[in-house]
């Protein structure tokens, strides 16, 4: 009787576990203006998210939709426009302008730019930075590491003789590679970067204990002294819980120490805690997926990430109901605020830095249009007010001085004039970022985007690139196609 061979079994790879983090923000909902004529917020710096969605859709996936924050994709892009009107004595100009929503006929579309104004006299102080590097065993990759080395190369080569480095390593343990180091020293202070590998734990919270502990060292009083943190999150040695870390960090900016985060990495990406400790930190969090985002980050944006003008920026909108009856914000979910916080100074808020351009915005139902909701039976009904003429809402923003307390207030109408009779008529400043907060939206799963085809989204962007002198933008147009690749055939034609 012959014997029966059989083969043995094919060796199937095991998957890698996917155990990235994202906190989750339910999307903004529309609001009705009778009963809350208010919102509160904190001004946002961020642009990790859109790094990261990048980095997804560059690798032929769809993002979680966690991931994406649709704020921080829409304040990625330098502004294209002028600075607006400058608000009294204050570091910002406001440049505002409606038009009909692209992705909805029956809406009204505002977009309020506020620019951090960068009058000359900002230029970077003397810097005491501290480099934060996980060298722990999750970093062992290519595009983790090796990458941060060369990024915090791109940044060495711009220090001067009054800047001074330390460079932080933990894994296992903590340990100082390099003590605080005059900025002509590049040579020395490559040399240490060379010399780091990964391997080991994670003692994350240990390792921001020591690098504080360097930036008090190396101190430099009213100059910039920031801890920059690099790593994917995986913090799994002592203390590992946000709270307790964001605790801490929240003590030590106290004492003028800031801190910012640089994310890489991809399936252990913990990106809920770099946002919170950057938050917490008065600083940025940036995720960096190649060495092009780190040259933007490191090298372009540089000095609006250190040289604050303004700190716990808060803004108010307040919506007339004479002319406004719903509003919708888009984005900002993470950095809402109760109307009360507003003029309330112990109340922490986001810190910008010169020359950087923050957009905030808004899906309105104007007087005359649908509303989505239908008006209160008991609420007494404001909308036959006649009050404030054509103004649509009210502006008002607060801010400290970067070594203040105290904070001021400035104010501006925002007036129905800029009403544009068509969304093709708008600005393109105005075009381009409706079609990111569409991306956005849409990539989060909102249901305002769902008849709204990626091919539109495309071609709004692809008409109101502007000068692009980075090529920003047209990167967007092709990672909108992307998107459009991934998704069902029923999102890619129009309905």
């Amino acid at each position: 009787m012959a014997m029966k061979l059989v083969s043995p079994p094919a060796y199937v790879s095991p998957a890698v576990q996917d155990t990235a983090q994202y906190k989750r923000y339910d999307d903004n909902g529309i609001r009705q203006v009778a009963e809350h004529p208010l919102t509160t917020f904190s001004l946002d710096m961020d642009t990790g998210s859109y790094a990261n969605v990048r980095r997804f859709l560059n690798q032929g996936q769809m993002p979680p939709a966690d991931a994406v924050r649709v704020e921080e994709l829409v304040n990625y892009f330098p502004s294209e426009g002028g600075a607006g009107k400058r608000l009294g004595d204050s570091p910002f100009a406001v440049d505002y302008e409606l038009a009909p929503s692209p992705w909805n006929s029956g809406k009204t579309l505002l977009r309020v730019n506020v620019q951090a104004l960068n009058d000359g006299k900002q230029s970077v102080p003397a810097s005491n930075l501290v480099f934060l590097v996980d060298v722990s065993g999750s970093m062992n990759s290519a595009e983790r590491l090796p990458l941060i080395k060369s990024a915090l190369k791109l940044l060495t080569r711009q220090l001067r003789a009054k800047d001074t480095v330390s460079l932080v390593t933990y894994a296992d343990g903590t340990q100082v590679v390099l003590e605080p180091t005059s900025g002509t020293e590049i040579d020395k202070i490559e040399a240490a970067i060379d010399r780091l590998e990964a391997g080991g734990g994670t003692a994350g919270a240990s390792g921001l204990q020591l690098a504080y502990q360097m930036a008090r060292r190396g101190f430099i009083k009213r100059g910039v002294n920031r801890v920059l943190l690099a790593t994917d999150g995986d913090f799994n040695v002592g203390v590992t819980s946000t709270e307790a870390l964001t605790d801490m960090i929240k003590h030590e900016r106290e004492s003028g120490v800031t801190l910012s985060t640089l994310g890489v990495g991809d399936s252990n990406f913990n990106d809920a805690m770099m946002v919170q400790v950057a938050d917490a930190g008065n600083g940025n969090y940036s995720y960096i997926d190649s060495l092009s985002e780190a040259n933007k980050v490191l090298h372009d944006e540089m000095q609006s990430t250190l040289v604050t003008v303004a700190k716990d920026v808060k803004a108010q909108i307040e919506f007339n109901p004479a002319q406004v009856i719903e509003y919708r914000q888009i984005g900002y979910e993470k950095r809402q605020l109760t109307n009360e916080a507003f003029n309330d100074d112990k109340v922490d808020a986001g810190d910008i830095g010169a020359g950087k351009r923050v957009t905030v915005l808004y899906e309105l139902t104007l007087k005359g249009q649908q509303p989505s909701i239908d008006p209160s039976r008991y609420q007494a009904d404001k909308r036959d007010s006649g009050s404030h003429g054509s103004e649509l809402a009210y502006l008002k923003l607060r801010w400290k001085s970067p070594a203040g307390s105290r904070s001021n207030l400035v104010s501006l109408p925002l007036d129905e004039t800029a009403l544009r009779a068509s969304f093709d008529s708008a600005s393109s400043e105005t075009r381009f970022l409706a079609a990111v907060a569409a991306y956005g939206q849409k990539l989060r799963g909102n249901p305002a985007l769902t008849s709204t085809p990626w091919s539109s989204i495309a071609k709004w962007a692809n008409a109101a690139k502007a000068s692009d002198e980075f090529g920003y933008r047209a990167e967007f147009v092709r990672l909108t196609k992307l998107a459009e690749s991934l998704s069902p055939v029923t999102d890619q034609v129009d309905r």
